[in-house]
């Protein structure tokens, strides 16, 4: 690997508002519940799909606020946050292009349920609920799709939850870099890089601990050689490791 000193992540050039047609196409045929479509029903449904340009720390929407608009990243990052019952903030998930987020009152849902914030500089597609709600009606393959997704992530999210005063921090912290190495991992020689800028924060409020409780578990980790680490990047040297402490 490289020196700790240097990152070894590979750089990321974000122009938001700047999604080329082909882009655009390619990013709504990566959509779950759009998959069943024919090329022809894409290129019909892009149109009703505005670009939106985020900086970096930017809040897309607040929880709580009208839920009227779903989003699809496009290019760059978009981190999900919500607030645990002890009160604590907590990093959801961390959304990579061609993933949505937002809800719908067609979807049963008159507010976010949580908070979306620009991670890295990002371009976001977005579709009104009413432009929305005519897919809908124009496809209902679409409807029992996106419907089952929804469930599941709500699921997920609330697992989530309950997990911030169930597990210990190390189970908590080895289950966050075992999901981030399966989304955005890169296979380097014998390590898994996370292709994420990764700040001890980042990896706090996922796992709902503290700065310096990570900071010393990421460095018996890193003694134990079960993972790589430097500013700002993360690599696992040792998966069943970390697995055997999701078990714990």
């Amino acid at each position: 690997m490289t020196d700790r000193r240097q990152t070894p992540l590979e750089p990321e050039h974000i122009e938001p508002q700047m999604c080329t047609i082909d882009l655009r196409l390619s990013i709504l045929h990566q959509l779950p519940f759009f998959q069943g479509l024919s090329h022809d029903a894409i290129a019909a449904i892009n149109p009703l799909f505005r670009e939106l340009g985020f900086e970096a720390g930017e809040t897309i929407y607040f929880t709580g606020d009208p839920a009227t608009r779903l989003y699809v990243v496009a290019a760059g990052k978009v981190k999900l946050l919500r607030h645990a019952p002890g009160g604590q903030e907590v990093l959801l998930d961390l959304l990579v292009p061609g993933d949505f987020f937002g809800s719908l009152p067609v979807l049963g849902q008159d507010t976010h349920a949580d908070t979306a914030q620009a991670h890295t500089m990002c371009c976001a597609l977005t579709i009104t609920g009413a432009d929305f709600q005519g897919i809908l009606q124009q496809y209902p393959a679409v409807s029992l799709a996106l419907l089952e997704i929804v469930s599941g992530r709500l699921r997920a999210a609330h697992e989530a939850i309950h997990q911030l005063s169930a597990a210990p921090v190390e189970s908590r912290l080895a289950a966050t870099l075992l999901k981030l190495a399966d989304k955005l991992g890169e296979q380097r020689q014998n390590d898994v890089l996370i292709q994420l800028p990764l700040s001890r924060q980042d990896l706090a409020d996922m796992t709902g601990a503290t700065v310096e409780t990570v900071s010393r578990i990421m460095s018996q980790l890193r003694k134990q050689k079960v993972i790589r680490s430097g500013r700002g990047w993360v690599a696992i040297a040792d998966r069943e490791a970390l697995a055997a402490l999701v078990e714990q």
